[in-house]
């Protein structure tokens, strides 16, 4: 009956959570690639246009920089010192260390006059009067003048930028090369897909720079003519019986057109990829929906069947914690009964303390005995009273006292109460303290009920020769104090290390340990806000970490 209820549940969950996950992936997908396919090819061509508007905007950019560059050369210096060629050479110097794109640099008079020419070219141009070159004239009448690409003696693309610059009744030219390396890189950084291109005509449809496919600089390009376009498009054209896709940006400065041209076949690849790869993504999907589904509902089938032995489990649990209160009220009452004799017993021998001093029987051959034998009853009376103090602490019968701590005293304190014990069995107890440790608001009986437990511990597992280390540090992110205390002891086997702070469980030998000691410092270290581990390795001895919030 219970089998078939089982197996039953299995399927209902199983086809339940198919078919809550399985059909919105599907409509999902299909939706979402329904959008993708009828976007697409609006983005594509939207794409191509602000790429080509992006970088016209960076040649312009460069050719605004440089204008910029050379009208602030012109205006800062003035025609005398420019016309010094050894002056001229070291600001040529300076504006080609930031800017690798100048070739030379000329200073010209308004009567077309060499005056000064830093570059390759020196023994060429500096002769030569530029009064009837058409660019000379330009500059002049528009004060900057930036040319076409052209070869010139240097055999490669460069183009010329000039400025004019008036002074004392007279003008001058600025006039400075330019590789036209950096444009063509910007252009290509356009070419996009297998088949893509990019290039800049001027208005007589005339390269300024090298296209990828076909046709070369100063010629014109093999591609339909944009020469006349003056603002940026996008459009789908077909040239020379194939279909592409073009678009075109405008530099401004020049009325350079910038053209981009792509392959259909590349821009639409990613909707056929995106296909296939939303097909095996939905096929991943169901499988791996499938698979949870298998695993989750056999792990919740077989806690179901294991239900009535946890049940068992807990019912004994619950008889244990019944045990466990009834021995905390025994507790709390022998350690009651206890205290009263004790008090009684600590204040005779306190009174016989007293006696010895006022009487005069030191010269009695026993006084050093009886001296001695009061010592040891105060020292067991004292112990006697720690003992009832753990049992009330186990009995959870203390009332807590909130006050200001300083950790490290506490610690200190109870390294006194077993600083003889170790001594006796020749172990060396090392503390270190952080000096900046900060008070915290707590109860410092029990915290040193905590370290004593601990240190009890460290000592038994050592039995003799061995160190224990105790260090103290305020941890300032998280604002609580750490203490370490290590041995190196035995150390604790990993099948026993997660089982020592159950309530009676010891691995001390019968009649030595109770197996409360840690389970009540575990309680009072949580009770108190902080938290306890431990780290062990067998063989290399045992540390225990304790965290303190100092709030």
């Amino acid at each position: 009956m219970e089998q078939g209820y089982y197996q039953k549940l299995w399927w209902e969950i199983i086809l339940t959570t198919l078919g809550f996950s399985v059909i919105p992936l599907f409509i999902l997908g299909a939706v979402i690639y329904q959008q993708f396919s009828a976007s697409y090819s609006a983005k594509v061509m939207e794409n191509m246009k602000t790429l080509a508007e992006n970088r016209s905007a960076s040649i312009d950019l460069f050719f605004d920089e440089r204008i910029s560059q050379l009208s602030g050369l012109a205006q800062t210096n003035s025609l005398a010192q420019l016309s010094n060629e050894d002056y001229l050479h070291k600001v040529f110097n300076i504006i080609q260390a930031r800017s690798k794109s100048y070739l030379d640099l000329g200073i010209i008079d308004q009567e077309g006059n060499h005056l000064a020419y830093v570059g390759p070219y020196h023994s060429i141009l500096k002769p030569v009067n530029f009064k009837n070159e058409d660019w000379f004239h330009a500059v002049l009448s528009t004060g900057v003048y930036v040319s076409d690409v052209f070869l010139g003696f240097r055999k490669l693309p460069h183009f010329i930028i000039a400025v004019m610059v008036r002074e004392k009744n007279q003008s001058w030219i600025l006039r400075a090369t330019i590789d036209s390396d950096i444009i063509e890189n910007i252009v290509r950084a356009a070419w996009i897909g297998k088949k893509g291109d990019a290039f800049i005509i001027n208005r007589h449809n005339i390269l300024q720079t090298s296209p990828r496919f076909g046709g070369a600089i100063l010629e014109a390009p093999n591609a339909p003519d944009f020469s006349k376009v003056t603002v940026p498009e996008a459009e789908d054209m077909t040239f020379n019986g194939e279909e592409m896709l073009f678009a075109t940006g405008i530099i401004k400065l020049k009325k350079w057109v910038l053209v981009i041209k792509e392959d259909p076949t590349d821009q639409l690849s990613p909707l056929l990829h995106a296909r296939f790869i939303m097909v095996l993504i939905f096929l991943g999907g169901v499988i791996l929906i499938i698979i949870g589904a298998v695993v989750t509902t056999r792990s919740m089938m077989k806690e179901l069947m294991i239900m009535d032995r946890k049940k068992a489990t807990s019912d004994e649990l619950m008889i244990q914690e019944s045990k466990m209160a009834a021995l905390g009220k025994m507790a709390a009452g022998i350690a009651h009964e206890i205290n009263n004799p004790l008090a009684v017993i600590g204040e005779k021998a306190g009174w016989i303390k007293d006696l010895l001093k006022m009487e005069d029987i030191s010269k009695s051959e026993n006084f050093q005995e009886y001296a001695d034998a009061v010592n040891k009853i105060e020292q067991h009376i004292n112990r006697a009273k720690t003992i009832t103090h753990r049992l009330l602490g186990f009995a959870r019968r203390m009332e807590p006292v909130t006050e200001r701590v300083n950790i490290n005293t506490v610690l200190d304190e109870s390294v006194s109460f077993l600083e003889n014990d170790a001594r006796y069995r020749n172990i060396d107890i090392q503390v270190d303290y952080a000096a900046d440790l900060p008070l915290i608001t707590s109860d410092p009986s029990q915290w040193q009920q905590v370290f004593l437990n601990i240190l009890n511990n460290a000592i038994d597992a050592i039995g003799k020769e061995g160190e224990i280390n105790i260090k103290s540090k305020h941890i300032a992110k998280n604002n609580e104090i750490r203490i370490e205390i290590n041995d190196n002891g035995p150390g604790i086997p990993k099948d026993v290390v997660t089982k020592i702070f159950d309530p009676f469980f010891t691995t001390k030998e019968v009649g030595k340990g109770t197996g409360l000691g840690l389970s009540i410092s575990y309680s009072i270290v949580e009770k108190l806000g902080g938290r306890m581990m431990v780290a062990s390795e067998d063989g290399k001895g045992t540390t225990f970490t304790i965290y303190l919030p100092v709030t």
